[in-house]
C-alpha cells in the first residue's frame, strides 16, 4: 500500500501530547520522559534443540525525566536525604494521548504508566551558571520499584 507503514498505521502516534506527574503534582516544565522496562532472562539450552531457550525471571524498570527547573523539588529531596537518611521514593506517572492518531482509535482514554518507589540514581545538579543565558534544564536518572500500565 502507497503511504502507509508496515502495520497499516496512516496517522502515527505524536510523542509531543501528554502530561507527567511528580508525586501527583503536574511537572509543567517536562520536555521529555522516558520509561524503560527491561526484562530479565535466563538463556539456558535443551538436549535435542537448537535454539536457546528464554524466560523471563524478573525485570528493572528505569527511566529519566527531562525538565526546565521551575521548582527546587531536587534540593529539597537533598536536604531530606541530609537530614534524616532516609532515601527519597516518588512517584511517576505519564500520560500519552493523541487525538489526531490511529492508535487514539484503539485506545480512546490514551495511554497511563505509574511507576512507583522511584529512586533518583544519576547526578542531580545542584547549582550551574552559564554567561550565556540559557534555561536551567535538568536530565535525571531513575529506577522503579513497581509500574503500572492502562
Amino acid at each position: 500500500m502507497a503511504g502507509s507503514t508496515a502495520s497499516g498505521n496512516k496517522r502515527p502516534l505524536l510523542l509531543r501530547n501528554g502530561h507527567v506527574y511528580l508525586d501527583g503534582t503536574e511537572v509543567m516544565e517536562a520536555s521529555k520522559i522516558s520509561i524503560i522496562y527491561q526484562p530479565e532472562v535466563a538463556n539456558y539450552r535443551s538436549l535435542r534443540e537448537k535454539g536457546v531457550n528464554r524466560r523471563w525471571i524478573g525485570r528493572d524498570i528505569t527511566g529519566s525525566l527531562e525538565e526546565y527547573r521551575t521548582t527546587n523539588w531536587l534540593v529539597e529531596a537533598i536536604k531530606k536525604y541530609e537530614a534524616t537518611g532516609v532515601t527519597p521514593e516518588f512517584v511517576i506517572q505519564a500520560t500519552r494521548d493523541d487525538e489526531g492518531s490511529d492508535f487514539h482509535e484503539s485506545r480512546p482514554d490514551g495511554e497511563v504508566v505509574t511507576v512507583t518507589g522511584v529512586v533518583l540514581t544519576g547526578d542531580i545538579p545542584l547549582i550551574d551558571l552559564d554567561s550565556s543565558g540559557e534555561y536551567v534544564k535538568d536530565s535525571i536518572a531513575f529506577g522503579a520499584k513497581d509500574m503500572q500500565a492502562a
